[in-house]
């Protein structure tokens, strides 16, 4: 389970260094693609064939779900960690995700989650609120 924030530096050459926590669960390769509200979702390379099986499961004649994995799919890419653990994030997901020198990296349960640090802080702030307010299920079972 991917746990916590980091804040490493996107190098010239568009590659990061893997937290630490993160390195044994993604040494072998990982799938990054776009993810909502902007960031770069990572998954481990088992993760990603767990996360696809439930992909084909999708209906063909679901529009939405056609819609969904035609956006989810064409941006992932398969990367594997060099031997100072770091990884290169492809051009097309750096653009879409407005990523500059400043990233924080969070760990979300199955994924890691690549963000712009300003967009995160700024998606942070407008969340922590609704967050603590939240009075009803929002996860069924969880509380």
């Amino acid at each position: 389970m991917f746990l916590g924030t980091y804040a490493p530096r996107l190098d010239e050459k568009g590659r990061i260094i893997l937290p630490a926590k993160f390195r044994e669960e993604l040494s072998t390769g990982v799938v990054m693609t776009r993810g909502q509200e902007h960031c770069i979702y990572v998954f481990s390379n088992r993760e990603f064939e767990t996360l696809h099986e439930k992909i084909r499961q999708a209906p063909v004649t679901s529009k939405q779900a056609r819609d969904y994995l035609r956006v989810f799919l064409s941006g992932a890419s398969s990367e594997t960690p060099d031997k100072q653990n770091r990884v290169t994030i492809p051009g097309n997901l750096r653009a879409y995700a407005g990523l500059d020198r400043e990233l924080t990296v969070i760990g979300a349960g199955s994924r890691v989650e690549i963000w712009d640090s300003e967009a995160w802080a700024t998606y942070l702030a407008e969340q922590e609120t609704s967050y603590a307010n939240t009075t009803e299920e929002v996860i069924p079972g969880l509380f």
